[in-house]
């Protein structure tokens, strides 16, 4: 597999090419590596007549033969995971043993929904009225859609088209224009996989606003899953209402981590380098506000920026890179004012704090102390490889402290107190929470947040959930 083999759009099990190119550029290097088809909102229409079309017959299809289908699918993933690893850190930049990760991720959420669509169980209700029966239904909600980012563009999508597709529905999938090819490559395999024609539909554009309004317009669609930026969240929220789809929104996070004095504190390192550093912090749930107590904010400050200093910068397809590059300038920009905000208002880099050396859009490992409001670090999502450190004194506090945010997504608590540990996970407003561990997401576990992290959940039982209606049938028996 390589850039070049994936220039075209994917509907109705044709290979679609565009009016237009658009140019899929290495964030390491800043050499173009493919030019792919820059769809219309036309095109993005003949995609969702193409999933209607080819929804009677998938929808018919039984768990099992869905499952048979989407298992091969997931297996040609891991047959398949070092190329997708290579393509992936050639579009995105992501070191490739992250990359090689993503993959198995991937792969992990279609086998996961493959089983779980043998559980879409109804119900027997015990009859109220002697003469009738009720029971309930679980049905495919029908054509659905996806939007998908950047920084996880095998993961993010898998997650969504494993779910819906073991569900029985089809799917319209718009990747980011960032990245659309490893959307593109899975697109060949689920072909060969056997996904029948117009099952699943990859349309690739630079008319993000245009797709992302026929999708929402349309009647046809009846899910629409996002997981992107609070503000384009908002607003498809507000587009969807016209039509009164299903809406699943994965949206910002500013996640919070916790460190008590009671931690330990090699772990809590780890966990917060695991947390914050991964994909040079450009993800979701990367730990964005580090709260330390006070009885060991010194000594955690020490170590943990002894061992960011040790992650090595450069191109994802150097042996031993841990950090690889921002993905666009607008990103390396944003880091640069966060933390030039920072330290002009007093912060200090313990270690990092500029642009790194090597230059282009590769940024410098920080770890900044002395931070606190109204820094713009505390309240924006930094989405780089910065890690400001806040004082707190009681458990009250930096509860109090964590919650201070209008999201809500994941949050972290490093602590050996049992006791603690109950009383902050219940009192953190997030949707997800990870206790002395930096690496909570799996596809056996729901993901998703509170606030305005968005709606609904994906992974776990409750993932299948999203794409499916109940139905309930009353039956007069004599």
């Amino acid at each position: 597999m390589k850039p070049s083999d994936f220039t075209s759009a994917y509907i109705g099990g044709q290979w679609v090419s565009g009016a237009k190119t658009f140019a899929v550029t290495n964030p390491a290097t800043g050499v173009v590596i493919a030019e792919v088809a820059d769809l219309t909102p036309a095109d993005v229409q003949t995609a969702i007549d193409a999933a209607e079309a080819a929804l009677p017959g998938w929808s018919a299809t039984t768990p099992h033969e869905r499952g048979v289908i989407l298992r091969r699918w997931g297996q040609l993933l891991m047959s398949h995971q070092e190329d997708l690893a290579q393509l992936m850190t050639a579009e995105q930049g992501k070191p490739l043993a992250e990359a090689r990760g993503e993959v198995a991720t991937g792969a992990s959420y279609i086998d996961w929904f493959a089983e779980e669509a043998k559980r879409a169980y109804g119900d027997v209700i015990p009859s109220i009225v002697a003469g009738k029966r009720y029971l309930t239904l679980r049905q495919p909600s029908g054509v659905t859609a996806s939007i998908t980012p950047w920084n996880f563009p095998i993961a993010m999508l898998t997650r969504k088209a494993g779910a819906a597709i073991a569900a029985g529905c089809t799917m319209v999938a718009k990747p980011a224009d960032e990245t659309p090819l490893c959307a593109l490559a899975l697109a060949k395999l689920g072909e060969e996989a056997g996904l029948p024609p117009g099952v699943f539909n990859v349309v690739t554009t630079t008319d993000a606003a245009g797709a992302g309004k026929a999708l929402c317009d349309s009647p046809v669609v009846r899910v629409l899953s996002f997981t992107g930026s609070t503000a384009v969240g908002k607003l498809l929220y507000r587009q969807c209402a016209g039509t009164v789809k299903k809406l699943g929104l994965e949206l910002g996070g500013n996640a919070p981590v916790l460190v008590f004095d009671d931690a330990d504190l090699d772990k809590a390192v780890a966990g917060v380098i695991a947390a914050k550093f991964r994909n040079a912090g450009q993800t979701c749930i990367c730990a964005n506000r580090v709260f330390v107590q006070t009885g060991i904010y010194d000594a955690f400050a020490a170590k943990l920026a002894e061992a960011a200093s040790k992650l090595t910068v450069g191109p994802g397809v150097k042996a031993g890179v841990a950090i690889g590059p921002l993905i666009n300038q607008d990103a390396l920009e944003k880091v640069e004012r966060l933390v030039g905000d920072a330290v002009g208002h007093g912060a200090k880099a313990l270690t990092g704090g500029s642009a790194h050396p090597l230059g282009g859009l590769f940024y410098e490992p920080t770890v900044l102390t002395d931070v606190v409001a109204p820094m713009g670090v505390l309240k924006e999502e930094i989405f780089g490889p910065v890690a400001p450190l806040i004082r707190f004194e009681t458990e009250a506090q930096g509860i109090a402290m964590a919650n201070d945010s209008t999201v809500g997504l994941a949050g972290y608590v490093f602590t050996r107190d049992i006791g603690r540990t109950f009383r902050v996970v219940e009192a953190l407003q997030c949707g997800i929470v990870a206790v002395n561990d930096g690496l909570p997401t799996v596809a056996a576990a729901p993901f998703g947040g509170v606030k305005e992290s968005g709606l609904g959940r994906e992974g776990g039982h409750q993932g299948l959930e999203e794409y499916l209606d109940t139905k309930y049938v009353c039956i007069g028996i004599g």
